[in-house]
């Protein structure tokens, strides 16, 4: 049966799509610097994108583990967007004055600080982030924010994303509430993290190559790390929103209506 759809409702969707449909990280930092990023990707190392995408895939699983074991509150509270920011901007000014070689240290800290943050946004929106499902929908806002146009291969869609990860989101949660995190080498877990570092390391490449472009030093580290950390908070309030939509009309209802809205 059909629901109709609340005004407020269908305003909450236009600006869900605005979010998620945000220009690239990359253009906003580009335009930021005032030269594009391509400078600094020339200066990273030539294992780089080896090397970032196992140092991605360690963050995001050290990242959920943090979820798992810490984010159990789900009294909805507003999101503390500026009190993460700060925290990103904390991380960045050090990192940044190390350059890339501080990747593997600042990652997984700012990949914490930003998962507490999406998580905040989730609770916000109403959803329970004691519940593994909400959890892993946090993990999968990582995913929502790869969009390169240097890969073809990513250049998905929204809808396209979740669909892709769907099955092994469902395997992944299957597998920790029957045996916990105690096997992190199982292939639930692999495929999962797998998938989303694949993603996630594009725009981690981008900002790490952007704190390279000469003239940038130590405090615009802070700067473009606080630019990550609002692009994905952007990415996860039009997620959680869509998702708290999807309670009241259903997925495809919801997924019809972003589909043909035009922004």
């Amino acid at each position: 049966m059909n629901v109709e759809w609340k005004q407020s409702d269908l305003e909450d969707l236009w600006v869900a799509k605005r979010q998620l449909e945000y220009p690239s990280l990359t253009a906003r930092i580009s335009a930021l610097l005032g030269k594009p990023i391509e400078i600094g990707l020339k200066l990273l190392p030539g294992n780089w994108n080896k090397k970032i995408r196992e140092i991605t895939q360690a963050a995001l699983l050290k990242g959920l583990e943090f979820a798992v074991l810490t984010i159990g509150n789900k009294e909805v509270k507003k999101s503390n967007d500026l009190l993460h920011r700060a925290l990103a901007f904390g991380s960045g000014t050090a990192g940044g004055a190390f350059g890339a070689l501080s990747a593997a240290i600042e990652l997984p800290i700012s990949t914490c600080i930003m998962l507490r943050s999406i998580a905040n946004i989730a609770r916000s929106e109403g959803h329970d982030i004691a519940r593994l499902e909400t959890k892993f929908a946090c993990l999968e806002v990582f995913a929502l924010g790869g969009k390169s146009k240097k890969d073809d291969t990513f250049e998905e869609g929204y809808w396209a994303v979740r669909s892709a990860l769907a099955k092994e989101i469902s395997d992944a949660i299957k597998h920790i509430a029957e045996k916990g995190l105690s096997q992190k080498s199982a292939p639930p877990l692999v495929r999962l993290i797998t998938s989303i570092a694949a993603r996630f390391s594009i725009v981690v490449t981008e900002e790490t190559a952007a704190k390279l472009v000469p003239a940038v030093g130590a405090v615009s580290g802070g700067v473009i790390n606080v630019m990550f950390m609002s692009h994905f908070q952007e990415m996860a309030k039009g997620h959680f929103s869509i998702k708290r939509l999807e309670k009241r009309y259903g997925l495809e209802a919801v997924r019809q209506k972003y589909e043909v809205m035009e922004i």
